[in-house]
């Protein structure tokens, strides 16, 4: 296992050859300062607090980095400062006076924008780079790369170059040849422009001091596996959430082993230490929140930092049929269903039933015709649907029994107790999961009410064990029962005979109701533990100014269990003794701050040239944690984008080997001017000179000419 420190973005480390010594203890070798009348120590804490301190270990002086870099001239007209040719004054209200002075701060403004001229500088060189390219290359390659972006199919790549020259495109007009670019070369080229994002994504996980792991398996219905990977990291100079796609992975099987492997390996690819990893999100699947072998206890274990919050609801996948006690009848339930809509969603007609079916399927976006399996035990418009038709449908199934065999077994199963009763508890159960699901896709999500709406929706569920739901309990009143010839009562619903009910049948689904509900509530409590519901309020308490009382007065010992509870949850990445003593200031400018928001805040302090930042060094740390938290809209877009491209990738008959980086560059492919277009043709042409090239293949720009 890795050793717990702080992220190196903070340069939370202690210095080389230093030891870490606590206040009052002296360390081997240490001199003290001899005008003091007390001896005083250097602190390496101090250089978790000041990152712009440096020791140097032999004349045994604190220095500046940013003063003796810019070297500043201070008020005295000196070319130095105490800091610049350094200082024994191992006090910590002397390094207080120092971050407060104004040569530190012109220093830092210097540096600032000394780092301005370097980047306008490269920014510069890129661009004679660019020109020096050839024209026709890059024309080609963008090309390329707007066809993935757009999702069209790279068989149209001799079209669009035909147009483009055709609308007088000087680059291909003036192309020379070369045997490299040619229609053939369009995965190849794709490739090398995916190597480029993968290139931005590693600098970009490396500069975020957490980051947040998002995975999501999918089986088609011929159970194909495959492991959909996101990563939620922010930057320190803007506090800016980004969500990289890592990529789309074919799993060999379904086990925990097999997806724990595959996770570790992307993050090898990608560079990312096991240690940055604070949280995991999932579809809250069994597989995944399984408390002994799951694939969270699994990570866990190696992962330490790491926190769980399953809050992914897919847009169709908002209860799988695994949450329900009998699992083999939510599955039957399930393929009726799919056989309802396959008979009858692609019917013509009038019938308003057949619209009613139709409407569901192009409003969900469900593809009959597509590989992947339908929950339909998850799609509350489908079970609505259902529900509002069933009279219809069973007179339609009755009328068409006798000629087709599928509709008489259709018509049998919809008359059938079970299937009526089970689509009631459906209804009073999955607006539930659906406002769950709306709230964690809402762009700026208040997290001050993540703890109260999944307790509200755990109590509301627990309450339909003793009282039943709205729903059902409609469907038992309605219920009409007639006495029978042999003794056994007949029950009728809207007017048509239930078969196999009876009332030992009704006192046996409503205790498998109950049980059924139990393991619905204990499926939601396993996707949010209580302790990560705490974790995540403590975070709202302390950092949101919202939350924060409403007179200065009554500021006194307010979040200071929070605090606690945070300090306890992520005590390796903090020192519990400072961020108490700091408590106290840090409401202080928080409550003064009462127009940001709680996001705001976090990115205040995060910001490496912020003084909070300077003087909160454990709140920095808790910021950026919080902040790769995997919630909200634009998380949701990308995964149902994801999916969405996948599918119709698919449709149009793409081959496995290039979707994942036709995905890559159609979900984070950044504006055409932003991308590196002459890496990308360095990658391009050293894969090409390194791979076997039939001559076949070639396809040469002359050919543009025609």
């Amino acid at each position: 296992m890795e050793s717990l420190s702080p992220p190196i973005m903070f340069d939370f480390s202690t210095g080389s050859g230093g030891t870490i010594v606590t206040p009052g203890k002296k360390p081997a070798g240490e001199t003290s300062n001899s005008n003091k009348k007390c001896k005083r120590y250097f602190n390496e804490h101090w250089k978790e607090e000041f990152t712009w301190l440096e020791f140097d270990y032999e004349r045994k002086l604190m220095f500046c980095i940013e003063c003796r870099q810019a070297l500043v001239k201070n008020k005295h007209g000196k070319a130095e400062n105490a800091f610049t040719v350094g200082t024994d004054n191992f006090q910590r209200h002397a390094l207080l006076r120092h971050v407060t002075s104004g040569a530190h701060r012109q220093a830092l403004a210097v540096n600032s924008e000394q780092l301005a001229m370097e980047l306008q500088f490269h920014q510069e060189m890129k661009s004679v780079i660019k020109a020096e390219m050839d024209p026709s290359k890059i024309a080609i390659l963008t090309t390329v790369y707007s066809m993935a972006k757009e999702g069209i199919s790279s068989g149209k790549l001799c079209s669009l170059l035909e147009l483009q020259k055709f609308n007088l495109c000087e680059a291909l007009l003036s192309s020379e040849h070369n045997e490299y670019y040619h229609p053939s070369s369009v995965r190849e080229m794709q490739a090398a422009i995916v190597k480029v994002l993968h290139h931005e994504d590693r600098q970009r996980l490396k500069e975020s001091p957490f980051i947040g792991l998002v995975i999501d398996e999918t089986v088609d219905i011929v159970e194909h596996r495959n492991l959909v990977v996101f990563a939620t990291s922010v930057s320190p100079c803007d506090g800016q959430l980004h969500i990289t796609f890592l990529g789309r992975f074919e799993l060999p099987s379904g086990e925990a082993n097999c997806i724990n492997d595959k996770v570790l390996e992307v993050l090898n690819e990608f560079h990312v230490p096991l240690k940055k990893v604070a949280w995991l999100s999932s579809d809250g699947s069994s597989l995944m929140i399984d408390r002994v072998n799951g694939v969270g206890e699994k990570l866990r274990s190696i992962c330490p930092l790491m926190t769980q919050l399953h809050c992914i609801f897919h847009r169709r996948a908002l209860l799988p049929a695994e949450n329900f006690l009998s699992a083999e009848y939510a599955s039957k339930y399930e393929s009726i269903m799919d056989a309802v809509y396959r008979l009858y969603g692609n019917k013509n007609g009038e019938n308003q039933t057949f619209q009613e079916l139709q409407n569901v399927l192009q409003f969900c976006s469900i593809d009959l015709n597509s590989a992947d399996a339908v929950h339909w035990t998850s799609i509350l418009p489908a079970v609505e649907t259902i529900d509002s038709s069933w009279p219809t449908l069973v007179l339609l199934l009755e009328s068409e029994s006798t000629t087709s065999p599928i509709a008489n077994g259709l018509c049998a199963e919809l008359k059938k107790f079970w299937f009526v009763a089970f689509t009631k508890v459906l209804l009073d159960i999955l607006p539930i999961f659906q406002k769950l699901n709306q709230f964690f896709q809402i762009e700026e999500l208040d997290v001050s009410m993540v703890n109260p709406i999944v307790s509200a929706s755990q109590a509301t569920l627990l309450a339909q064990k003793s009282t039943s739901g709205q729903n059902f309990q409609e469907f038992l009143n309605e219920l009409n029962e007639h006495p029978g010839e042999d003794n056994e009562s007949r029950f009728y619903y809207k007017g048509v005979e239930l078969a196999d009910c009876s009332k030992s049948k009704l006192k046996s689904f409503e205790q498998l109701k109950e049980a059924c509900l139990e393991n619905v509530c204990r499926s939601l409590q396993d996707r949010f533990p209580s302790n990560v519901l705490k974790v995540i309020s403590s975070f709202s308490i302390v950092f949101n100014p919202k939350c924060y009382p409403s007179s200065l007065d009554d500021i006194g010992t307010y979040g200071e269990e929070e605090l606690r509870h945070l300090l306890q949850s992520f005590s390796h990445m903090l020192v519990a003794e400072r961020a108490s003593n700091d408590f106290a200031l840090f409401k202080r400018i928080v409550f003064s701050l009462s127009h940001l928001t709680f996001r705001d805040i976090c990115v205040k302090l995060i910001h490496s040239s912020s003084e909070m930042h300077e003087l909160f060094p454990d709140f920095t740390v808790l910021a950026a944690i919080v902040l790769v938290l995997p919630l909200g809209s634009a998380l949701y877009d990308k995964i149902n984008r994801a999916e969405d491209l996948w599918k119709q990738s698919h449709r149009q008959g793409g081959a496995d080997g290039g979707l994942s980086d036709v995905l890559k560059i159609s979900i984070d492919g950044p504006a055409l001017n932003e991308l590196d277009f002459a890496r990308a043709i360095d990658y391009f042409e050293d894969m090409r000179q390194t791979e076997p090239f039939a001559t076949e293949e070639k396809w040469e720009m002359v050919h543009l000419r025609k």
